[in-house]
This record gives C-alpha cells, sequence and structure tokens, in this order.
C-alpha cells in the first residue's frame, strides 16, 4: 500500500465495520477487523452461534499468538436492522444462495449510510447478481476472503461493471492495513480467479477417479507431492516461463485435446451427494472418514497455513 492510500485506510479503520454471518468465515472476518483494532458488530440470529462466538474468537487468537481480549472489541446483533453508528463497511458473510444474498443487501442499504462500503464475501457468484436490487451499486464490492482467512491473507477484491474505482480503492487499502494481501479483480466473473483455477483441477480430478484411472487417495497424493509442493513458491504461469513456453506449448497439443470438459457436474459428484457421502462431515466422500481424522486434517491445516502466514 502506497502512502496515498493511507488516508483511505486510516478513515475506515478508525469506523466501526459490521460483518452479517456468526458463522466460520464471519467471525474469521471479525477477528482480522478487530485484530486491527476496529470495532466490529456481527449480525447473528442465533442465539446458539452468538453464546459460542466469543470462544471462538479466543480460540483464533491463540491460533495466531494475539492477545485474547480481541473478542472483547466484538459485538453482535440479531437483525441488520439493529445497527447503529457510522458503519464504513459492511462485509455479508451469509451461506451460498443468491436469495439470501440480495435480501441482505436490500436491507443493507436501507440500514447504513450512504458512504458505507457493502462488500460481499461470496466465492463465486457475481457481484452484479447480488447487487440487483440495490439502487447505489456503485458501492458494492466483492471482497472473497479465503478459509481461513486469518491464515490464507490473500482477498480477491471484485469489481463488477457499477462499482466505482473509489469503492475498490478504500476496500484494497482498508484491507491492506488490517494486515491482508488484496488483489484486483478487473471482471466480475463466476468463481472469479481462485476458484474458477481450484474447481478446472477438481473437475479433472473427480473424472480421472469416476473413469477408473485411479482412487481419490493417489489423486491427493499425486497433488500434494508433485506440483502441489511448489504452488506456494511459483505460481503456474511463473512455472510455464521458467520451464519454458515451448515446452508448455508441446505438452498443451498433446494433453489438451484429452482433458476433461464437462459442462455440468461429473455423475460421481451427483450420485455421492445424493446418497448422503457429502465428505468428511458425514464420515465419507470420495474418501471415508473417522471423527479423528476430520480434526487432525482441519488441524494440521491450520498449523501449516499459519506457519506460512507468519503469525
Amino acid at each position: 500500500m502506497s502512502t496515498a492510500d493511507l488516508p483511505l485506510a486510516e478513515a475506515l479503520v478508525h469506523r466501526p465495520a459490521l460483518v452479517v454471518g456468526g458463522g466460520r468465515m464471519g467471525l474469521a472476518i471479525a477477528h482480522i477487523l478487530a485484530a486491527a483494532g476496529m470495532l466490529v458488530t456481527v449480525v447473528e440470529p442465533s442465539p446458539g452461534i452468538v453464546e459460542a462466538a466469543p470462544e471462538r474468537l479466543r480460540q483464533i487468537s491463540r491460533a495466531r499468538g494475539l492477545d485474547e481480549a480481541i473478542a472483547g472489541r466484538v459485538t453482535y446483533i440479531a437483525a441488520i436492522e439493529d445497527v447503529g453508528g457510522e458503519i464504513g463497511i459492511a462485509i455479508e458473510a451469509a451461506p451460498e444462495n443468491l436469495d439470501l444474498k440480495r435480501d441482505i443487501f436490500r436491507r443493507l442499504e436501507v440500514a447504513c449510510s450512504p458512504d458505507t462500503i457493502l462488500a460481499t464475501n461470496t466465492s463465486v457468484i457475481p457481484i452484479a447478481r447480488i447487487a440487483v436490487d440495490v439502487s447505489r451499486r456503485a458501492r458494492i464490492v466483492g471482497t472473497h476472503f479465503w478459509n481461513p482467512p486469518y491464515a490464507v491473507r490473500l482477498v480477491e477484491v471484485i469489481q463488477a461493471v457499477e462499482t466505482s474505482d473509489e469503492t475498490v480503492h478504500q476496500t484494497m487499502a482498508l484491507l491492506a492495513e488490517v494486515g491482508q494481501r488484496p488483489v484486483h479483480v478487473w471482471k466480475d466473473i463466476p468463481g472469479f480467479i481462485g476458484n474458477r483455477l481450484q474447481h478446472a483441477l477438481k473437475r479433472e480430478a473427480i473424472a480421472l477417479v469416476q473413469a477408473g484411472v485411479c482412487d481419490a487417495e493417489t489423486i491427493d497424493t499425486v497433488v500434494k507431492d508433485s506440483f502441489g509442493a511448489r504452488l506456494g513458491i511459483m505460481g503456474p504461469l511463473e512455472q510455464s516461463d521458467l520451464v519454458g513456453l515451448a515446452l508448455t506449448l508441446a505438452i498443451h497439443e498433446t494433453i489438451l485435446p484429452d482433458l476433461d470438459v464437462s459442462r455440468a457436474p461429473q455423475k460421481l459428484l451427483v450420485d455421492l451427494v445424493a446418497a448422503g457421502d457429502t465428505g468428511a462431515k458425514t464420515g465419507r466422500g470420495f474418501r471415508s472418514w473417522s471423527p479423528e481424522e476430520r480434526v487432525e486434517l482441519e488441524q494440521r491445516l491450520d498449523r501449516a497455513l499459519l506457519g506460512k502466514a507468519g503469525t
């Protein structure tokens, strides 16, 4: 962030923030803002989630090696309409349901001041589709955090056709000020950048298992112990330049005609979901999971990402 951006970031940091949704992502985003000194209000209608939230925030503080008192900077309300004060930024972190998100943004526009930045943490839905019922669309922006956002610092800041340059500039300045790494996504397309790349890989992985090339465990081993091991060091286009584009072209001429190009989810995935085998929480997805294996994987992921983030 340049020196010129500091006044923008400081102005937003000194105004309260609103996070809509007290789930895993919402509370993690609230923690990031609160850890930077901001006062944060979380909108969460479920009393059970609200009751458990302070301890979850303290757990995040312990994982990051930060003061557990950060949880005291976060307060809770049951409805958007209960918000008070001059909110600088409101971040929606509700489930990936278009109708729900549209309703939230209709209510945010009424409840917040005209200069409040209204951001959505959607991971795939184009911002323009969410903002369709909002009259002042210049202040609506995408802020796609990655899970867990206190360890994966990158945030995709998505500019819809009607999002103003000033809204993008202010949002990126604030995110940099609170310790994240914002990147500007110029076009408002489904999945943005990261999830388009991630799910292109998943499409091919599922296709390989469905075709009987190997099992799910082998897929995961190959990714983790080959090109996946270097992805945190250099990206795919850096790697292409390093080995030479002539080699990349030669590989593409052989392999691209044979890659999966399904325009809909593969039957294997559809059948697993229909059978209720939806992943680690149910004990079975592409692989079988015990409760202990699920917890161990989550803890291993957090330790590795936090170590890489240097927190």
